[in-house]
Order: C-alpha cells, then structure tokens, then sequence
C-alpha cells in the first residue's frame, strides 16, 4: 500500500474529504496516515466505527518525506512554508493541495477531471508532482457550464456569485452562528407585547449589526459583503477572489492569453452555511436555441441537473438547501437577454465544499492510485 499523508483534516475542506475517502472506500486501498501541527501525538477516532490513528507532527520532514502522496488541505501558511522544504530535501511525492498558493506555481496543475482529464493524464505521465483543486467559485462555474465550453460556444462571461460563509472558513461559520443566537436573545428579550415588537427590533437589530461589524469585516446575518478577498491584491479594480475566476479558469482549460475567454465578476459573500450560487450572462459564438442548450449542458456532465424556467421548480430545486451535501449542480433561470440572441442568462447552484474542494483532490487521489 502506498503511505498517503492527510493534512488538515479537522478543517471544512479536509474533513468532508475524509468522509468522501471513507464513503468511497479509498482508505481501503492505501496506508493513511493523519498530520497535525497543534495536535501531534494524540489518538483521535476520526470515523464512527474505525480504529484510533495516532497523530503524526506536520512539520516533521523526516516523516513527511517518507510519503508517497501528501494531501495538503491546511491553507497557504502551512503550504509555504513545508512544500518547498520538501521539495529542496529532494522529495519525490505527489503533492495534492487545496490553497490558491500551490495554483499559482508555474509547475503546478490545477485539477478538475469532469473539465480537464486528459490534460490531468498527460501531467502524470509527463511527470508533474504537484496538483491543486481549483477555487470553489472556479469550478463550480466550470461544471455548471462544461458542456458549452466542450462545444466552444463561450465567447465570454459574466458572472455574480453569491459564496457561503464555509468559503471563509471553520472559525466564520462558527462566528455567524453565534451573531443569530445572540442577535436572537437580544431582538426578543424585551419583546413581550405584540404591539411593541416591530419598533423594539429594529432598534435592537441596528445595535446587533453595529456589534458583530468586527466579524469577518462585516457582520454576515442579514447582510451581504460584496468584497471577498485579500485587501493588499487588488488587480485593475477586482479584488483577489475575481482575479483567480479568470485566471484560473483560463489555466485549467490550458488557454494562454492569446486565447484565454474575458471574465468579468462580482464575487459577494452572503448568509449560507454551505452552497454557492452563481448568475451569469454569457456570451456565445453563435445563436443556439434555448432547448438546444439545454441538452448540451445535461448530456456533458452526469451531476448536471437542468431546472426548467418555472416559479415552482425553481423555487425548490435552484436553492442551496437542495444540493447541500451532494454532488449535484443544479442549473436553472436558463432564457436569452434582452442584449441579443446570443447572450445566454443563467444560474447555477453547487457545494462549494465538495465539487468546490474536496472531490477534485478525492478523485485526484484514485487517479494518482490508479496510474501508480
């Protein structure tokens, strides 16, 4: 069995990989092993029903270099400063990452298989070591639109995205479930009487967005942020998270600047715990009838589901609550703008946690499996 390494597995992004490595019986077929840098020499049982695996140091070299394949799902911090270490003590792994650091490395590819598997192929067997899984709007935005990119009918897009609050990790969530108890406790404690109920809220709501406006740079219950990123990487007016939609997406295509299809967005964070949704207007090389679209879009991608153009329907299968925990993107509002026949209007909606994250580094893994 090859020694397969697991960093950041008690995150958002490491966990769910966790399980999808168990649910899809991958443990079966390698020797895992746990890392962790607070957590070094202690017993966890990590699934319900399986042995106790003792925690590894991660930022042991001596053990790290000893391993075949290190899934890296603890962010950019760590990343710099182990990766090149590993690298410079000769150390011939696969190394499999989640952070935007690893995708910016010109030696690095960036993996989505559904999107990218013969280029993903060719990069084993050419030799390439190192791999990331896209950001999470990236490739949801590529399922979602997979079928038209097969048929080249993109001449550009246009997106909005409405991300979750997972997106920014473990700690924000934690922090926005306390911002709705204590918001709660507060709207409905001097509250008793019907008549007093309306007025009383909205003061005490002020006062409950005003206090939790240190969180996550802006309070996130009730609101929406529209600036999602790094305040010091700001590129011809985008912040840092539109920046990686373009050239991300481009990289994973293999498209150089030459070629590479414009994209403009606007990335904004709102109040779901775990999905991310995404409007889009896109531009196509040619008139395609609506029905036709339809059928491109379904018959390229197996995890597509199109939602017809109806209030019903859309309502209650385009929602984030609808394909939380799956792996099901859902794509619907489907209709031509009023611009001209050829900008196609859509909306998509995914988790962001696993197509987003943790199944590219999952189905990475039985590729790396497979080929060694």
């Amino acid at each position: 069995m090859y020694n397969v390494g697991l960093i950041g597995w008690r995150g958002m992004v490491g966990s769910v990989l966790l399980r999808r490595m168990h649910e899809e019986g991958d443990v079966k077929k390698i020797n895992l092993l746990l890392f962790s840098v607070s957590h070094a020499g202690k017993s966890v049982t990590v699934i319900c029903g399986q042995k106790e695996k003792k925690i590894l140091n991660a930022l042991d070299l001596n053990i790290l270099k000893t391993l075949d394949i290190i899934i890296c799902c603890a962010g950019d911090d760590y990343t710099k400063n182990i990766y090149f270490k590993l690298r410079n003590i000769n150390w011939k792994g696969y190394w499999l990452d989640s952070s935007s650091f690893i995708r910016t490395l010109e030696d690095s590819l960036i993996i989505l298989d559904p999107i990218n598997k013969k280029r993903i192929y060719q990069s084993v067997k050419n030799g390439i070591k190192t791999f990331a899984s896209g950001n999470c709007v990236v490739n949801l935005m590529l399922m979602s639109l997979s079928g038209l990119l097969r048929e080249d009918l993109i001449r550009w897009i246009s997106v909005s995205t409405y991300q979750s609050i997972s997106g920014a990790g473990s700690t924000a969530i934690t922090r926005f479930i306390r911002q709705i108890q204590e918001m709660s406790e507060i709207l409905y404690a001097n509250c008793n009487h019907r008549s007093n109920l309306i007025l009383s809220s909205e003061k005490e709501f002020l006062f409950c967005i005003r206090k939790y406006s240190k969180y996550l740079e802006h309070p996130l219950f009730f609101d929406a942020v529209p600036w999602i990123g790094k305040d010091d990487v700001i590129r011809d007016g985008r912040t840092s998270e539109e920046w990686k939609i373009q050239y991300e997406t481009n990289k994973i295509l293999g498209y150089n600047e030459k070629n590479a299809i414009p994209i403009n967005s606007t990335c904004v964070r709102v109040s779901s715990i775990r999905c991310h949704s995404q409007s889009f207007i896109v531009k196509l090389k040619k008139n395609v009838p609506i029905e036709e679209i339809e059928k491109i879009l379904k018959k390229n991608n197996k995890w597509i589901n199109i939602i017809t153009n109806k209030k019903k329907r859309t309502l209650k299968q385009l929602s984030q609550t609808n394909v939380m925990g799956t792996l099901d993107i859902n794509v619907g509002r489907i209709r031509k703008t009023k611009i001209g026949e050829k900008y196609l209007s859509l909306f998509s909606v995914g988790d962001q946690l696993l197509w987003g994250s943790a199944e590219p580094l999952r189905r990475m893994l039985k590729i790396l499996l497979d080929h060694l």
